[in-house]
């Protein structure tokens, strides 16, 4: 009989035994590298019952960063399951342990004792997974008296990441230590934050394509489902509210009866600084894609885009104006998205570059205004800012610029003291007043969708470089939120800050 049992069909094997007086003991987690460690852990855990059961974090939900799990399912899976103390393994379709104790009902749960103390869990999980388990009407058992961590054998003697990868990480640990990295995570809570830029409502249609009409010779597809995103300032508002405690958002949106459920969705009663005028039209820019592949680059058809064919008339600018500048006074920072769809006009610009504690500031450019919302002709000031390739080649006017000197020069004339350019799959570069530069290999290659990775990068920079966190660190910090934005369809959630701690220590530690 296979040890191996399915997750939907894990009751049906494992409460009979229950019933016969069988107590059954859990152990859950990645277990990416088996180890000594992990076979006393095991040893010791069955100790605590009849019937051992290990639940494994399935390979797309593993939060330890780019590269990992090392092992795909079927490799973990097989090894638990030749351990003699082993009775069943489950591979678990969830990231954390709540659905795994749930569909188990473990009469024992068993921890590393290193989980004793709560704190040292960064996720915080811990604190759920004993809810759950006395829920069940279990115990909570700490095991394992030798400790090895999967995660440092993994780094020093696996090829984990690209040799560019490891080696920043080797230095970032030298430099700042895994403490430096949560620290300068942590300090991120205390800035009061406002997020100041156009809401897109991102919509997604997935078709199959059938081929070409016969008659027309047009793209002839078969409709299979639709979902709205958050897309445009309202992700970024999302990003940055896992991380900073007091986050507000400034937008413009229309007066569509749809846009009501659909803003109270991402905001709920939140909505004091959304303007709703019926003069706007709110932005939809809606993607037709073929279905996502396992291991592929989502596939993008075409786009259709709802946007303002004008910009806001003069009386909807000042009260925009007006309206900001009775709260911009009340925060730290104040973060400019600006994609250049009709809430950033000059008064509104000015008003932010004239009265901003610290501003951190992102201009892009789309297909709606291509060569219309240029960083260097559109502001004249940022603390900080970030861009991609072809934002900083039309901010210079040149096609195949020296990256980093264009850089340079751009952060001198915004007179910012950090400054980023975000370069897809080659590189990105950061550079500070100082005359500090780093450029950062990218992490994720398993790449899912591009789009809304710029957008994580530059929320979390931005609340580094208003912190004060070093350029090297900063960088990384970035670059993390990107690898974990990238591994998901558009802005299907935002980052999790505990998803994104696990994954950045992991990458860093030695």
């Amino acid at each position: 009989m296979s040890k191996v049992i399915s997750f939907e069909n894990a009751s049906a094997t494992l409460r009979p035994l229950q019933e016969q007086g069988k107590v059954i003991v859990q152990c859950h987690g990645t277990f990416d590298l088996l180890h000594p460690g992990h076979i006393i852990h095991f040893e010791e855990a069955k100790a605590c019952g009849d019937l051992l059961v290990v639940t494994v974090t399935a390979d797309a939900y593993v939060n330890k960063g780019p590269g990992r799990p090392y092992f795909n399912d079927d490799l973990r899976l097989t090894s638990i399951a030749s351990l003699g103390c082993v009775d069943y393994v489950i591979l678990v379709p969830y990231p954390a342990a709540v659905e795994a104790i749930e569909c188990v009902h473990p009469d024992v749960y068993c921890k590393g004792k290193e989980y004793q103390d709560p704190a040292a869990d960064v996720t915080a999980n811990i604190l759920d997974d004993v809810v759950a388990v006395k829920r069940m009407g279990g115990r909570v058992e700490y095991v394992g008296s030798v400790v090895f961590s999967s995660t440092k054998l993994l780094n020093s003697y696996f090829e984990t990441y690209d040799p560019e990868v490891k080696a920043l990480c080797s230095d970032l640990t030298d430099r700042h230590g895994v403490d430096g990295f949560r620290d300068a995570v942590a300090k991120l809570d205390s800035l009061r934050v406002l997020v100041v830029g156009d809401i897109i409502v991102d919509r997604y249609t997935t078709v199959e394509v059938q081929g070409l009409t016969s008659k027309d010779r047009i793209l002839s597809v078969r409709y299979d489902e639709e979902s709205a995103q958050a897309g445009g300032a309202l992700a970024v508002y999302r990003h940055v509210k896992a991380f900073a405690s007091q986050v507000n958002l400034f937008s413009l949106a229309g007066n569509e009866t749809w846009a009501d459920e659909f803003l109270h969705r991402y905001l709920g009663e939140n909505q004091g600084h959304i303007l709703r005028e019926s003069g706007f039209t709110t932005v939809v820019k809606q993607r037709f894609v073929e279905p996502l592949k396992e291991g592929k680059e989502l596939s993008k058809l075409f786009s259709v885009n709802v946007i303002n064919a004008r910009r806001p008339d003069e009386s909807l600018q000042r009260t925009v104006r007006d309206r900001l500048a009775d709260i911009i006074d009340d925060y730290d920072v104040i973060m400019v998205m600006d994609f250049g769809h009709g809430l950033l006009e000059p008064r509104v610009r000015d008003l932010a570059q004239d009265r901003a504690k610290f501003l951190a500031l992102n201009c892009q450019t789309n297909s709606n205004n291509h060569g219309y919302n240029i960083i260097n002709q559109q502001y004249r000031r940022a603390d900080s800012f970030s861009l991609d390739e072809r934002e900083l080649c039309l901010a210079c006017g040149r096609r195949e610029p020296d990256y980093a000197a264009e850089l340079e020069a751009l952060r001198d004339e915004l007179g910012a003291a950090h400054a980023w350019l975000t370069r897809g799959g080659t590189e990105t570069i950061g550079v500070e007043k100082n005359g500090s530069a780093i450029a950062c290999p990218p992490f994720e290659q398993k790449v899912v969708d591009t789009v809304g990775a710029g957008d994580a990068f530059s929320a979390i920079v931005s609340l580094a470089a208003a912190t004060g966190v070093p350029l090297d660190l900063a960088t990384f910090m970035g670059q993390l939120a990107g690898a974990q934005a990238v591994r998901l369809v558009g802005n299907q959630s935002s980052i999790s800050k505990s998803s994104y701690l696990k994954a950045g220590l992991a990458m860093l530690t030695r």
